[in-house]
């Protein structure tokens, strides 16, 4: 939740109600308070992040704003609801889940200089068994008609 300020039209966190926001002499908020979060700069201010994947039920389908501070915990969240997909996925029949890792991408910005977390990336692995006993046999004999076809040579 934010409010305005009094004496500029900055916007600052409410819990940050009690400091004073450094000013330069041409009354423009110093960068130092950009940095250290007393303020949101333009460019933080402005960043969207929106979901690419094509699960339906997980969170920023529509693009939705997160502050620097908040970042790390909101991406780590909406990346565990795609690992909790994923273990949903390996505990039905004929499934087991393999592995399911996430790494999150760190950023600057380029204004302020504060880091944040640009986005997350959740990699799973999932074994499906064959449902059909005649799949193996048929995958046998599928191959021995590939052997021999391809050819390494080293010149």
């Amino acid at each position: 939740m934010y409010i305005s300020g009094m004496s500029n039209n900055y916007t600052i966190p409410i819990s940050n109600v009690g400091k004073v926001t450094p000013v330069n002499t041409d009354n423009t908020v110093d960068s130092s308070a950009k940095v250290n979060g007393v303020t949101e700069c333009t460019t933080c201010e402005n960043r969207l992040y929106v979901d690419g994947s094509n699960e339906s039920d997980v969170s920023f389908k529509a693009p939705g704003h997160i502050s620097p501070e908040q970042s790390y915990y909101k991406v780590l969240s909406h990346e565990q609801e795609h690992v909790a997909n994923a273990v949903a996925k390996g505990n039905d029949p004929g499934s087991r889940l393999i592995s399911a890792t996430v790494s999150l991408q760190m950023a600057t910005c380029p204004e302020c200089g504060r880091r944040y977390v640009a986005g997350g990336l959740t990699k799973t692995a999932i074994q499906y068994t064959e449902s059909n006993p005649y799949d193996k046999g048929r995958k046998l004999i599928e191959g021995s008609f590939f052997k021999g076809q391809n050819i390494d040579k080293a010149i």
